[in-house]
């Protein structure tokens, strides 16, 4: 799904994790060199990458955050690796902090207690890149893959009571095979263009909650982009796992030229 902290569609979250993430690596090495061969000078370099570590990962925490709030699908199995991505690389930056009263800021010499928290947050911080390449390549969030007369990436907020009708608007120069993501209040449905009209159905996968607004729109079917599973647009029904239970759809049409979507019971 296309990041929302973006700079001309380029995500910046990605952009500037690799500061902190140098930083913390940096810090433990040259406190440990330093501390060896006792250089003072490369000792504050290690004490001085220690606090940009901290301030440049709070930095890249903020865009990252935006994504994980309205990017990342709730309910899904790439939800919970963000938490763990958030919690773990949060968890790094606080060891890193925590060892600078245990550092001699005179003379910029660490003791054993300071590397030995930055060793276990370097442990931390490499661990949340590996959950964040994961979230990046396996559930391609951040990543605008769409294909071939697809459209560009939408997104549109509806509103109304719970079982109640509502029109959508600006689905004019919505082509066959395109989608959008419909948000209302804290539901994700997905507005798909078929051949032969229009059908809206959650966003969510029921195999491990891949956003289907994400996926690809064929022949009334709707592939999920994550491991693959198609649905009926129409009826919700599977036509290829692995998800082996349906999606919910929801009664759509068009009046008067324009499309007019009946919400679920509830949220």
């Amino acid at each position: 799904m296309k990041s929302r902290a973006h700079f001309k569609n380029h995500p910046i979250h990605p952009i500037l994790i690799v500061f902190p993430i140098a930083f913390i690596y940096g810090c433990l090495i040259a406190d440990l060199i330093g501390r060896f061969f006792d250089l003072r000078t490369v000792l504050a370099a290690g004490a001085y990458m220690s606090v940009a570590a901290v301030i440049t990962g709070l930095i890249a925490g903020v865009p990252g955050f935006v994504d994980y709030v309205s990017v990342v699908p709730p309910n899904s199995s790439a939800k919970k690796r963000a938490t763990q991505h958030m919690v773990v690389n949060v968890a790094a930056l606080s060891l890193i902090a925590i060892g600078w009263p245990f550092r001699d800021w005179d003379t910029m010499h660490p003791s054993w207690a300071a590397i030995a928290l930055e060793l276990v947050g370097v442990g931390l911080v490499t661990w949340g890149g590996w959950m964040g390449g994961t979230l990046v390549h396996r559930n391609q969030i951040g990543v605008d893959h769409r294909y071939a007369h697809a459209g560009k990436w939408r997104e549109q907020t509806v509103e109304g009571d719970a079982g109640a009708t509502v029109a959508v608007d600006g689905t004019d120069d919505m082509k066959p095979g395109q989608m959008r993501l419909l948000r209302w209040k804290q539901r994700r449905l997905v507005l798909a263009r078929t051949d032969e009209g229009f059908a809206v159905f959650d966003d969510r996968c029921t195999h491990k909650g891949g956003s289907l607004a994400d996926g690809a729109l064929m022949c009334n079917r709707v592939q999920c982009p994550w491991h693959g599973s198609h649905f009926d647009v129409n009826d919700g029904s599977v036509k290829a796992g692995p998800a082996d239970q349906s999606i919910v759809t929801f009664r759509t049409e068009v009046r008067d030229g324009r499309v007019h979507v009946t919400l679920p019971i509830a949220e």
